[in-house]
């Protein structure tokens, strides 16, 4: 394993011993101008406040759809100007006879077939994408990759909300918090984990009760319809470090562990499956340390596009007097 790869691993976040693994760090700054879709909007300060042991959560269901009738279209949500895919992405293939049919979530996107983005309820998302590989796919399916700010807009919803459904983190609301996968199959010495072998097995996203399906955790949403954008999978965005933004997550208000950030990385927010709130809380989580052609199984993408503008209503001409 090259040298720089291994120490962004092990400073992006993957959990060694009592750590956390491939994790993300936080968001970029607040932008004046919550209207700017490329533009990372201000959140509240997290306060901590105890959190209970455990709190009353609605039972799971897949079958919570978002509001239909939208201009977006099936599987989108309008949030502000911006359509937001409601669950993470799945992919479906096309083959050379004109067949379409959905990708194994567990294998990396096929290299000789044209993939495309789907957002659908009760599917397991795509793991194992890169941010060149995710853009692909959004842009195979008429979309594109969601910027920073439009990806916290979604994830906090209109109250602003620093974990979309309140302020606080509440236990088991979304899929979060669980077993290090890497630490339980392989160990704790996470200087003998693989990129290959162990952070791109297949068999970790097929682990039963660790991955979930979109929508199973019906309490993970800022109540707009959108779901899974805490935990879950980490979700790349399009946005691309430089020294403005790196500026920027650097005072954001907080707390987080350092992480390894280079000019040309890209960004995946909001943590997977085994993170907690190490590279910050909630909507705020965001890791910084990798290039866009990093991938393993605990990175994923949902899609974004414009709103439509709806059309002017016609001038009424002036009567004559």
């Amino acid at each position: 394993m090259p040298p720089r790869f291994l120490l962004v691993v092990l400073l992006a976040g993957c959990r060694l011993a009592a750590s956390d693994p491939g994790q993300p760090a936080p968001s970029a700054s607040p932008s004046s101008s919550p209207s700017s879709s490329s533009s990372v909007v201000p959140v509240a300060v997290p306060v901590a406040v105890p959190v209970p042991a455990s709190v009353p959560v609605p039972a799971p269901s897949a079958s919570a759809p978002p509001p239909e009738g939208n201009e977006c279209g099936e599987g989108m949500v309008k949030i502000w100007k911006t359509c937001v895919d409601a669950y993470e992405a799945h992919l479906v293939v096309t083959h050379e006879d004109g067949r379409v049919e959905p990708w194994p979530h567990f294998q990396r996107p096929p290299a000789d077939l044209r993939y495309e983005a789907r957002s659908e309820a009760g599917r397991y998302p795509q793991g194992y994408i890169s941010r060149v590989e995710a853009t692909k796919a959004c842009k195979n399916a008429g979309k594109r990759l969601c910027s920073l700010g439009e990806w916290r807009r979604a994830c906090q919803g209109k109250r602003w909300l620093l974990y979309g459904y309140g302020p606080n983190v509440r236990s088991g609301y979304c899929n979060s918090g669980k077993d290090h996968l890497l630490s339980k199959l392989y160990g704790n010495n996470g200087r003998a984990w693989k990129y290959d072998e162990h952070f791109n097995n297949p068999e970790l996203n097929q682990r039963e009760g660790f991955l979930a399906k979109g929508g199973e955790y019906a309490s993970c949403t800022a109540g707009e319809g959108i779901y899974d954008m805490v935990g879950n999978l980490h979700e790349w965005v399009s946005d691309t470090l430089d020294e403005a933004l790196m500026e920027r997550l650097e005072k954001d208000r907080v707390e987080r562990r350092k992480q390894l950030m280079r000019e040309g990385n890209g960004l995946f927010v909001g943590g997977f499956f085994s993170t907690t709130n190490e590279l910050g809380p909630g909507c705020m989580y965001v890791t910084a340390a990798h290039e866009p052609s990093y991938h393993d199984y605990s990175t994923g993408f949902r899609c974004c596009k414009s709103a439509p503008t709806p059309p002017e209503p016609p001038k009424t001409p002036k009567k004559k007097h």
